[in-house]
């Protein structure tokens, strides 16, 4: 299930270096495209002439091209690929992952990817066992990140393994195995996604708006494109990039978005809405800087423009609707009453109380709420969430088949 796939090899100062070349032969032979980036370290154990011949491209290893100083974009790489695989990882790595030391193309790549992270581990026991890499592993998958090791697939619990970088063939076998599952449940579907904020303004300088970083939202649309769909993704003013696979529209104020999603719902499948928008706009729109003038300002506010009661109103037999709630309270009586008024086929309910989710958080912890059941999940971080969530638009779509 690897044809077609772009993959970022990361190769690192690792006496297993060598064994990359059987995994980009093995990757390539699925059909996979490959992308060498190496750290100085591991220009110590294999050549970069080697690997450019077998994946006939040149391998990235400095910022800047020696020979005519061309910058090498990480953020262009992280776009591109549909998965890294880091193989072998040393300790060295892995501290650098975790705590975001970006002193290398390597790590800089890493902290740009969009897409899923396989990292295979290699050093010796003692370093494996010491209780710093046991931390960097665990907050490395905290992250979203799948460990592979020896004759586990992914992370197990206590030593097993010890450290020795897993097989070249059982590597492949696992990227194979992740692209093959759910790969084409969303093959020819249309998904409409919205995420991030939206903003209000009171003047030119100011506006009304909200914590939202659009990380959860981002989440969803990558594992829609992952499973096959077509996605388009409506996005409040975030800082985060989007695979380029994803059709990205950019907006600020609530009535863009609304404007934005009413008009791409009719030729969607599925919409999720999960966007933070304003729920209030003010009045009137000061043309110039509001002064200090006096100890009080009163803003008059108006509604902002229903985006889910309208596809809600919209939404024909075939297509689906998923919504988000927020809650500071009575959350799941809430989430149940938007349910119910807004035609939504599940709602993914969210709520502040929960320490370390919701907003500027890589982790949330939601319930998903239809109208026969309401299933709960642990904290996780977003990009695992957004699979349980794809699950179940998923099974949904299975019904109605």
């Amino acid at each position: 299930m690897l044809k077609g796939k772009k993959i970022v090899l990361g190769i690192t100062g690792s006496i297993a270096a060598y064994k990359a070349c059987l995994i980009i032969r093995g990757l390539i032979n699925q059909g996979a495209e490959v992308q060498t980036v190496i750290t100085p370290a591991g220009k110590e154990f294999i050549t970069p002439i080697t690997l450019s011949a077998l994946t006939h491209k040149p391998v990235i290893s400095e910022f800047f091209s020696q020979r005519d100083g061309t910058w090498n974009s990480h953020v262009d790489i992280g776009l591109w690929a549909d998965a890294m695989l880091i193989a072998p990882c040393t300790a060295s790595t892995l501290g650098k992952m975790a705590n975001g030391i970006a002193d290398n193309m390597l790590i800089t790549t890493y902290l740009s990817m969009k897409a899923p992270v396989f990292i295979a581990p290699a050093m010796d026991l003692d370093m494996y066992a010491h209780p710093s890499t046991q931390q960097n592993l665990k907050r490395l998958q905290s992250y979203g990140n799948i460990i592979i090791e020896p004759q586990s697939g992914f992370l197990a619990s206590g030593l097993e393994g010890k450290g020795r970088m897993e097989e070249p063939d059982a590597i492949v076998k696992v990227l194979d195995e992740f692209f093959e599952e759910d790969k084409d449940s969303l093959l020819g579907k249309k998904i409409m996604i919205t995420a991030g904020p939206t903003y209000e303004k009171i003047d030119p300088v100011r506006f009304i708006g909200n914590y939202s970083s659009g990380k959860m939202g981002f989440a969803l649309a990558e594992e829609c494109a992952r499973r096959g769909a077509d996605v388009t993704l409506i996005s409040g003013p975030v800082s985060l990039e989007c695979s380029k696979r994803i059709k990205r529209i950019n907006i600020e104020s609530c009535s863009e978005m609304y404007n934005a999603a009413v008009n791409e719902f009719k030729h969607c499948d599925a919409a999720i809405l999960c966007a933070a928008v304003a729920d209030f706009r003010p009045k009137a729109v000061a043309e110039n800087k509001i002064k200090r003038e006096k100890d009080d300002l009163t803003i008059q506010l108006c509604p902002t423009n229903d985006i889910a009661a309208e596809l809600g109103r919209q939404k024909n037999e075939n297509q689906l609707l998923v919504g988000f709630a927020l809650e500071t309270n009575d959350e799941e009586f809430n989430a149940k009453n938007k349910l119910e008024r807004k035609n939504l086929d599940f709602i993914v309910l969210n709520s502040t109380r929960n320490e370390g989710t919701t907003f500027r958080s890589d982790d949330n912890q939601i319930e998903i709420i239809t109208n026969d059941e309401i299933k709960k999940f642990e904290k996780k971080n977003k990009k695992y969430v957004a699979a349980d969530i794809i699950n179940e638009l998923c099974n949904l779509f299975s019904k109605k088949s």
